[in-house]
């Protein structure tokens, strides 16, 4: 592997930024000053040190991002803007994809990675609870939570959630709500079942942000991301080597 090429991979920079760093002598192979962004080494044995850090050759690597709404969680659309764009350039996107998906109008916590097992472990119904703050135009009462915790059968298949009563605002109800598995606008679509009970009208989701991905809670502003701490990545490999 070219050095610099690792050398982004480890997020170290872009390829700008590398080729600065290596032309300062700021980086080490095997011990040895190394000026050159074209030398191949050998990232399994090499020992590499950028700043007297000594780096580490990961086969899959995991993004989080505080996804901003507007945004399409795909790798690519010639018409709508997508989730990889708020990714730096410099970010290696070869084979990179989210782990499951965000609604456009949607924000919160989205992760990003190579590695189909964790995906899969991820997405898998039943297995990880995502966790959402919901902000809905209307009344909800108890029925309602009872009503979506049992579910409601739709033209979109069974709706169901558990949902929290947190707060309320005006005519407006903030809740939390825990999906096992999450359908397309699964939330949207639930809400707009139900109807307020002083006015008839069908509840309306006004904000709706995923807070959790199981007991993985980043605070991260919105439209930020970041590379995945050494223990939050052991956590989700875990999580993955159980399931699968």
């Amino acid at each position: 592997m070219r050095l610099d090429k690792f050398l982004v991979e480890c997020g170290i920079g872009s390829r700008t930024e590398v080729k600065k760093i290596l032309g300062n002598g700021q980086v080490k192979v095997n011990g040895v000053i190394t000026k050159s962004s074209k030398e191949q080494i050998d990232e399994i044995k090499d020992k590499i040190t950028c700043k007297n850090e000594e780096l580490e050759y990961k086969e899959f690597r995991y993004y989080v991002m505080h996804k901003p709404s507007g945004y399409i969680t795909a790798i690519d659309d010639y018409r709508e803007k997508t989730v990889m764009e708020v990714l730096p350039e410099w970010v290696i996107r070869k084979d990179l994809f989210p782990v499951g998906r965000l609604d456009k109008d949607t924000e919160g916590l989205l992760l990003f990675t190579r590695n189909g097992k964790i995906n899969d472990a991820l997405t898998k119904p039943g297995n990880c609870i995502k966790v959402y703050e919901v902000w809905v135009r209307g009344h909800v009462t108890d029925e309602h939570i009872i009503d979506a915790l049992a579910g409601l059968e739709s033209i979109h298949g069974l709706l169901k959630a558990k949902v929290t009563r947190i707060g309320n605002g005006g005519a407006k109800t903030k809740l939390r709500v825990e999906l096992e598995e999450g359908k397309n606008r699964h939330i949207r679509r639930l809400f707009g079942a139900l109807k307020d009970p002083k006015f008839g009208t069908p509840l309306k989701v006004l904000e709706l942000n995923r807070i959790s991905i199981g007991s993985f809670k980043p605070n991260i502003e919105i439209g930020k991301w970041r590379y995945l701490s050494i223990d939050e990545e052991k956590m989700l490999i875990k999580r993955a080597i159980k399931v699968v």
